[in-house]
């Protein structure tokens, strides 16, 4: 580190974590720590159910703790109103989602360059968007021919690819992956696993995937149990 520089913040900072649903939900979730360093890969297991999209949601800003600090990139977000932490969520965090969540009718570039626009500084950091994303095309072995291509139209393996260059343009300091791999077979999971790892490692950002299969555990740099980070509570019926 340089003389006088001073550490980048955590990727992710929890602490004192309390949450709970309202509306008699019945369940609540408590995280006392959990650090994620930048560029650092965490995989989070858990059972369905045990609060894995519960936390991921604390993470993304979607919904807020009760109690405690949710920090991405060292920005306290409890601190921001509702809006500016949609806005904050845009900018800073690249999300995959289980299903993709790809507009069907939409191409492939303007699937990718979605994020950028609702975050003007992300964009700045794509540059000259359009390139990136033929890129991060590229680089995730979608053929340039595509680009152009409804989403809705890709096999289920070339909507996977999309997705991960829509979370990972304009190099957000945090991708977060819910699942990703559940519906994959073997050979699929595999490639996508490698192609995931090397472009997070690329744009320089932190990885959290969540998943409850064990086998994937080898290739990241740090697997939490969330039973060991965490404490759920469900109201008895």
């Amino acid at each position: 580190m340089p003389v006088g520089s001073e550490p980048a913040a955590p990727a992710v900072r929890i602490d004192g974590l309390r949450f709970h649903w309202e509306r008699g939900a019945g369940f609540a979730l408590s995280v006392p720590t959990l650090r994620i360093a930048p560029r650092e890969s965490v995989l989070l297991l858990g059972e369905s159910g045990s609060g894995k999209s519960t936390l991921l949601s604390l993470i993304c800003g979607i919904v807020t703790a009760q109690d405690g600090t949710v920090a991405i990139a060292g920005t306290d977000l409890a601190r921001l109103r509702p809006g500016a932490r949609d806005r904050f969520r845009a900018e800073e965090i690249g999300v995959i989602f289980q299903q993709f969540n790809l507009l069907p009718y939409g191409s492939v570039i303007d699937n990718i360059l979605l994020p950028l626009r609702f975050a003007p500084a992300r964009r700045s950091r794509a540059a000259a968007p359009r390139a990136e994303a033929a890129r991060l095309c590229t680089a995730l072995g979608l053929p340039s021919g595509l680009l152009e291509r409804p989403a809705g139209r890709l096999s289920v393996g070339q909507q996977q690819r999309v997705a991960v260059a829509r979370a990972l343009i304009g190099r957000p300091p945090l991708i977060v992956a819910d699942e990703p791999t559940s519906a994959l077979d073997a050979a699929t999971q595999d490639n996508f696993l490698r192609v995931l790892f090397e472009q997070t490692q690329a744009a320089g950002s932190a990885l959290m995937m969540v998943s409850h299969d064990e086998r994937l555990a080898p290739r990241f740099d740090r697997v939490l149990r969330l039973e060991d980070i965490a404490h759920t509570e469900r109201a008895s019926a």
